[in-house]
């Protein structure tokens, strides 16, 4: 009987001390909400993310919009009018959603890239995860680096097409929920043929919402014919269909009991996917709707009362933070964001940065500063359209009808500021007078103009040295480096004195400059770092050049060079029929290096009908990374080469896309 009693004083003893455990336990995770003031229990959070898709919204000011079920969630939601992402393109800005830091620190600006982040930096719903939150991501993640498994791993309890809050055994957990939409998508809205847009789109909505396309408003910076208008109209079916999902899950919410313990955003990921958006520095690419939905018993943490808008400038970079700092929790110190909400919010931004570098085969590198008024953008490879060839977009009717019209020279000034066959090398626009971004205040004689443009221009030099902006290096140097050192681009440019060096801003600064002489241009070649031969080739890809020029080409296309400097050179070479450089172009696309070949293929697409002497090797590289499928860049290396050969009139094969 002693035993016994023992044994149950034992068991009574250890139950009481799981108990208090347990209460401790609850009263460490409520701990931080008490703190931040959200009356001892933290909210579920939910994210609806549409894909490609500008503020084209009723409750924006559309009035060709249809869509009643967001009109009504901003009613009863404070409504941001400065939300900006921080790529007009969507890995890279998924990169930086996932981790709060730009992914031109990361090194992740090119859509795709596989460069590794450092393992300290997280994703940050396993933050949320580790105290206790049910994490659900349905279903894009795409976060554009070679660690892309360990942060799905480490962030989310669910990844599936099927992920739902409804799915956590506990149904008194919290939760953060992420449900991606596809339906504004840019494969959807110009892509797609018109026949599979209507049997996959079209036929979900009521016919009365289909839009007619006779009653579009064309911007002023596309031509204004049939093709123009039915995608347009198409692009809002497209809208109106996401407006219909996103209606369906806040009435899955309302269902479940959970809308008054729910704190809602609905944004997008970037601008929409139609030309002249995404993929550009303008508003048009990187102004995004956000809406956030605080439920009365939270309403102490919203920043204005439901219906009302607020003009606070907000960047992708500041929803990590914000949301940690929204629920109490601590921000770690490598998040370059500022929480906009909760405890630790900050003061407003007075500006937000963007950022485009390559995107598939396309190679382009701009970079934007935003204030409440002023837009500044700084194109460093000014000589290439913004409408340059792009093998996924061409296959969009409306690109054809852009570009068919830039070619036969019928188009007007605004239009020309897209599809002409250069972009200025600099940019500012007064986005409140002209807030389409079309007129040019560069050159402006108004006091107002150049003091704005003084201003952010020292603002984007302090941005990308601050930063560490990686994409003033060529991906094979990256790559080199961090191989060599077995690092990743995020610790290698930590690790460098200045980064970018003072040397390469101030080489990148010649580019398009119209006071540099051709002989400074050819002193960069002259020089012992190819990272300055690399940037003095860029500037040199347009314009005359005399015979003597070339023999400084053929100097930097020598083997003691890396490909990053010996391709562009032949690349001009080619450009002005001088046989040598085709000649070691062609010899790349032998390369196993798919970096090094993908830089190859683009130089001999871009040379049209000069490369016609290359055929049977465009051809033969075609065919062998069309087979390798491994990885993105051998994707790219083929769409660079099929084009090639249309460009040639030879058969091509788009696979179905």
């Amino acid at each position: 009987m002693q035993g016994l009693g023992c044994g149950q004083e034992t068991v009574n003893i250890s139950h009481s001390m799981e108990v208090s455990k347990k209460k401790w336990q609850i009263l460490l995770f409520l701990l931080p909400s008490l703190l931040s003031g959200t009356h001892g229990e933290r909210p579920n959070i939910l994210w609806i993310t549409a894909e490609d898709m500008s503020p084209s919204l009723g409750c924006y000011g559309d009035k060709f919009a249809t869509t009643p079920n967001i009109d009504k969630l901003a009613k009863e939601s404070v409504r941001y009018t400065h939300a900006f992402a921080t790529n007009p393109i969507c890995s890279p800005s998924r990169s930086c959603l996932i981790t709060g830091v730009y992914s031109t620190t990361l090194g992740t600006q090119h859509l795709r890239s596989d460069f590794p982040i450092p393992g300290f930096i997280q994703g940050w719903p396993a933050i949320l995860r580790e105290a206790g939150y049910h994490t659900t991501n349905n279903v894009k993640t795409d976060y554009n680096t070679g660690s892309s498994k360990r942060l799905i791993s480490e962030s989310w309890t669910e990844n599936s097409a099927t992920a739902h809050w409804r799915n956590r055994k506990d149904k008194d957990q919290p939760f953060f929920a992420i449900f991606n939409d596809m339906t504004s998508h840019q494969s959807r809205t110009m892509v797609w043929s018109y026949e599979k847009f209507q049997k996959e789109i079209q036929s979900r909505i009521p016919k009365k919402l289909i839009h007619d396309p006779m009653k579009v408003n064309v911007p002023p910076y596309y031509p204004d014919t049939p093709i123009i208008r039915r995608t347009l109209a198409r692009f809002h079916d497209c809208v109106t269909l996401m407006d219909q999902n996103t209606g369906k899950i806040l009435r899955q919410l309302k269902e479940d009991g959970l809308e008054k313990d729910t704190i809602v955003f609905f944004y997008s990921d970037h601008g929409s996917g139609l030309p002249r958006h995404k993929r550009l520095t303008l508003d048009s690419g990187l102004h995004v709707p956000l809406i956030i939905r605080f439920p009365e018993k939270y309403q102490h943490l919203a920043p204005a009362k439901p219906g009302e808008s607020i003009d606070r400038l907000v960047s992708f970079v500041d929803f990590p933070p914000t949301m940690l700092s929204l629920l109490g929790m601590d921000i770690p110190d490598y998040m370059q964001g500022k929480a906009f909400l909760g405890k630790n919010a900050t003061k407003p931004r007075s500006h937000v940065y963007g950022a485009r570098d390559r995107v598939d085969e396309a190679y382009d590198f701009t970079r934007s500063v935003r204030g409440k008024r002023y837009l500044y953008v700084r194109n460093y490879i000014p000589h290439i359209s913004h409408n340059q060839p792009s093998f996924y977009s061409d296959l969009g009717e409306i690109r054809d009808e852009i570009t068919r019209f830039s070619k036969e020279e019928n188009l007007n000034e605004h239009q020309l500021s897209y599809a002409g066959p250069q972009r200025p090398r600099e940019a500012l626009y007064d986005t409140v007078k002209d807030p389409q971004n079309l007129h040019n205040l560069i050159n402006s004689d108004v006091p107002a103009h150049k003091k704005a443009l003084n201003h952010l221009r020292r603002l984007h030099l302090k941005w990308i040295t601050d930063t560490r902006d990686q994409g003033f290096y060529p991906e094979e140097y990256i790559w080199e480096n961090i191989q060599r050192n077995n690092t990743t681009p995020y610790e290698f440019a930590k690790s460098q004195k200045e980064f970018p060096s003072a040397k390469i801003l101030k080489a990148a600064e010649l580019v398009g400059n119209p006071d540099v002489n051709l002989d400074q241009l050819l002193g960069l070649l002259g020089e012992q770092d190819p990272l300055l031969q690399y940037w003095g080739l860029i500037a040199l890809t347009d314009g005359d050049l005399c015979e003597t020029c070339f023999d400084d080409l053929r100097y930097t296309m020598g083997k003691e060079h890396p490909f990053y400097v010996r391709t562009p050179a032949a690349a001009i070479l080619a450009k002005h029929d001088q046989t040598e450089g085709l000649t070691l172009l062609r010899k790349t696309l032998e390369d196993k290096d798919p970096d090094t070949v993908l830089r190859a293929a683009r130089a001999i697409e871009l040379l049209g009908t000069k490369a016609r002497p290359a055929i049977a090797d465009i051809h033969t590289a075609r065919d062998k990374w069309k087979a390798t499928n491994k990885g993105s860049i051998s994707m790219f290396i083929w769409f660079s080469l099929e084009t090639a050969l249309q460009n040639l009139g030879e058969k091509i094969e788009n696979a179905g896309l």
